[in-house]
Order: structure tokens, then sequence, then C-alpha cells
């Protein structure tokens, strides 16, 4: 009698594993973004409107991170600090700056000067985690990183390395839900070629000054603001 061969045992697919696998990572991801939306949207954020020489753009800012650096910013706003003034540094692929009020009236001789103004207040530097460099999201400018801020902001243009390196070292209290056409509009004005890179207070200045002004900023409630749209990096 010839033996019979015993049956292979079938290596089963551990389609099991798997799926507590998938199941684990979505229960931990929905954790995570319920922990996000709670801190991020308590208290709600404040909503600003920035009147551009490019158009509107409306920004989302959240006292839940950045409690003392919103606060400023809408105090200052309610001042008309931020009315009249120039984006003064432009650094297409990187961000574009505004805040200094040396740069009231967009005055030609005051140049030289752009960059270095600030406001009397300052504000220690705050940091959450939980935003971050991203395109079209603002962080405050301040002389050293982790230094504290006082007026003069910038909105990030891209997602590149060197704007993330900013994490952890500059605040971030707010992003463009609206209009991040005008703010990459903003960053497109012609520089001057004669001005030497190493200067770089000079160099990221715009020429054509009615290009690249802020009008004003004003405080606005949900209602009055557009619907988000998807945040698209502009082309450096």
């Amino acid at each position: 009698m010839v033996d019979k061969p015993g049956r292979r045992k079938k290596n089963k697919f551990p389609w099991g594993k798997i799926a507590a696998v998938v199941i684990g990572v979505l229960i931990v991801g929905a954790i995570g973004y319920y922990v996000y939306e709670t801190y991020i949207y308590t208290p709600p954020p404040v909503y600003a409107k920035l009147g551009t020489s490019q158009g509107y753009v409306y920004a989302e800012l959240y006292p839940g991170c950045a409690p003392q650096t919103v606060a400023n910013f809408v105090n200052l706003t309610k001042l008309g600090f931020y009315n009249d003034l120039v984006w003064h540094r432009i650094v297409p692929g990187f961000v574009i700056q505004t805040g200094d009020p040396n740069t009231k009236g967009a005055v030609n001789s005051t140049r030289s000067t752009w960059g270095k103004g600030q406001s009397s207040q300052q504000i220690p530097f705050e940091w959450c985690g939980w935003l971050h460099n991203y395109a079209g999201y603002i962080g405050m400018a301040s002389t050293a990183a982790k230094g504290p801020s006082t007026s003069q902001f910038f909105i990030n243009l891209t997602n590149s390395t060197s704007n993330l390196s900013l994490d952890d070292n500059y605040t971030v209290f707010g992003k463009v839900i609206w209009g991040m056409n005008a703010v990459c509009a903003l960053a497109s004005p012609t520089k001057d070629p004669t001005y030497p890179a190493s200067n770089t207070e000079l160099y990221s200045q715009p020429i054509n000054l009615a290009s690249a002004l802020l009008n004003n900023v004003t405080i606005i409630q949900q209602s009055q603001a557009p619907a988000p749209q998807p945040i698209v990096a502009c082309k450096a």
C-alpha cells in the first residue's frame, strides 16, 4: 500500500491582525483629531479681515494656542495700528512680513528703518505644538528665536523646509482661510536688483509700494467671513 501524503495546511493571510492594526490607527487618529479640535477651538477662534493692495485676506486666529499673541493682535487692530502699512519683507518661496510702524504711509525716505520698528507691548513666545509654519499659517516675527514679539507678523508662502524650520522658534497664532491668492500676489512685486542680497533688510523690500500695502485690519464675526478655501502654497 502506498502511503498518501498528508494535506498541507494553507497559510492563512492575517486579515484579522491587519484589521486590528487599522482599527487601532483609526482610533488613535480620531482621538488625536478630537484633542486637536478641542484644544485649538477652545476658546473659539477670532476672525480678522486684512485689506491689502492685492485684495482681501481672511484669517482665523487661535487664542487657545497663543492667547497673549492673539489678544495683542486684536488690541493693536482696534487701535488702528495695522492701517496703512507696507509688506516690507517679501521673500518668494518663504514669507511676506508686515506690522512695522516705520512703514506707515509707505514713505520711501524711511526705507532704511523698515523691519526695525515695533509696538510698545512685548509678548512672550508661545508655542502649543499644534500649529506649524505651513503655507498660509501666520506667525509673529521677533529679533531672535523664541524671543518676545511685538507687532510684526508674517504669512508663510510654502511648506518648504525653510518654513518648517521656524517651528518651535516663532509663535504661530493663526492661518489664512480665504484669500491665499492675494497673499501670493503680494509675494510677487519686483525687487530692486541694485540692492545687494547681503543687505537682507533692503533686498527683500518691494519697489512698487502701491502693490504691497496692508491697508487695514479689522476684527469680524465668524458669520462675516467667507467659507474657508483650501490653502494652496504660492509658487516660488
